[in-house]
C-alpha cells in the first residue's frame, strides 16, 4: 500500500515478452551480449536463473505493492496505455486506477545496479 491508498502501486513493465523460450533467449542474450541487451529492467533485477538477491530483499521488505509485466501482459491488462515496444522498460504508479509514470525509460536505462534501481525507487516516493 503505497500512501495510503489500497488500489496504489508499482507497476513495473519488462522490455520483453513472457514466456519460457523468451525468458531463456533473453537470459542468454543478457549474458553473451549486455551491451545490446534491450531490458535494463531485466538486467538489474535478475540473473541468469534467478531474481538477484539485493532487489529480492527490497522487494520483499519494503511493504510496497507491485506488479511485474512484461511487454505482451502489459498490453492485455492495460491496452489503452502506451503500447510501443520503445517505450518500455518503464516503472508506473498506478493511483486511484490511473498509470502515471514514475520511472522512464531513460532513467531506467541510466541505471547500473540493484541499488540505482532501489534508491531511485526510495527517493521518488520520499
Amino acid at each position: 500500500m503505497l500512501g495510503g491508498i489500497k488500489d496504489e502501486r508499482l507497476v513495473f513493465v519488462y522490455n520483453a515478452n513472457s514466456g519460457f523460450g523468451n525468458a531463456l533467449l533473453d537470459s542468454v542474450h543478457k549474458t553473451l551480449d549486455p551491451k545490446t541487451y534491450n531490458c535494463n529492467l531485466c538486467a538489474i533485477t535478475f540473473g541468469f536463473f534467478s531474481e538477484n538477491n539485493k532487489w529480492k530483499k527490497f522487494r520483499q521488505g519494503s511493504g510496497l505493492e507491485m506488479e511485474f509485466l512484461h511487454r505482451d501482459e502489459f498490453k492485455k491488462r492495460y491496452p489503452n496505455e502506451r503500447q510501443g515496444k520503445e517505450t518500455f522498460p518503464l516503472v508506473f504508479i498506478l493511483k486511484e486506477g490511473k498509470l502515471q509514470e514514475f520511472l522512464p525509460k531513460a532513467e531506467i536505462n541510466a541505471m547500473k545496479s540493484q541499488e540505482d534501481l532501489i534508491l531511485a525507487i526510495q527517493e521518488k516516493l520520499s
